[in-house]
């Protein structure tokens, strides 16, 4: 990851050492993502939105930090005509263990649905994995260090090779450095595994990418940054 980071990189960062925007039902906007992607998160009592609308306009259109923020009318408005709206995925964080990494890279996966998936938003991909599943480490959303994992179909039980995978994937960073993923809460087998690795809920998000049509941030309206 080069250049400044996204202020919202600290909000993740205050999260995963316990601390989080007042529960005041207000919204920070803040300006969007690099590449083109804007996104709406919610903690508990207060959301942030990246984007390029400005804050009454963001307000306006029924965001508030009791769930306002993560309402379909409000996303279908932050993408507009066109946009793309990713789903809606819990946001979890743990720490890295570091120590000797227990993960060989992988060179040959490259054409795979989740890698290439990573790839698409995310900054700085490597993939890792053995013959339980797959794992991409990547500077993900704001620049937040980012995982995800995928099992092979070989193990058709299943049964505690995520967990098994996850705490070696988390040794492939040094220790204490904290570590997101985003998970469907829908997910239930992969969410059960991330919170037996000691991945802690902080809050909950969706990524998009607003259409080519939607109406620019308007002036002499409230700046990024500003609660509303």
């Amino acid at each position: 990851m080069t250049g400044a980071p996204h202020p919202l990189l600290a909000y993740f960062l205050a999260a995963a050492d316990g601390r989080f925007p007042p529960a005041d039902g207000r919204v920070t906007v803040l300006p969007p993502l690099p590449g083109g992607l804007e996104c709406s998160v919610a903690f508990t009592g207060h959301a942030v939105v990246a984007t390029a609308l400005d804050a009454r306009r963001v307000a306006a259109a029924g965001a508030d930090g009791y769930g306002g923020s993560l309402a379909p009318g409000f996303l279908l408005h932050l993408a507009g005509p066109g946009g793309w709206i990713g789903v809606t995925d819990a946001t979890l964080t743990a720490r890295a263990t570091g120590g000797p990494p227990r993960l060989p890279a992988r060179t040959d996966q490259d054409d795979h649905p989740r890698v290439r998936f990573a790839r698409d938003q995310r900054a700085d991909v490597t993939v890792h994995g053995d013959e339980r599943g797959l794992v991409t480490l990547a500077h993900g959303l704001a620049g937040r260090h980012e995982l995800s994992i995928e099992l092979h179909d070989t193990h058709p039980d299943g049964r505690g090779h995520g967990r098994s995978l996850l705490r070696d994937a988390l040794t492939l960073l040094p220790a204490g450095t904290p570590v997101f993923a985003a998970v469907a809460p829908g997910n239930a087998r992969s969410l059960r595994a991330f919170l037996a690795c000691g991945f802690t809920p902080v809050g909950s998000e969706v990524v998009l990418r607003p259409g080519q049509s939607r109406p620019s941030a308007g002036s002499g309206s409230a700046g990024p940054g500003t609660p509303l």
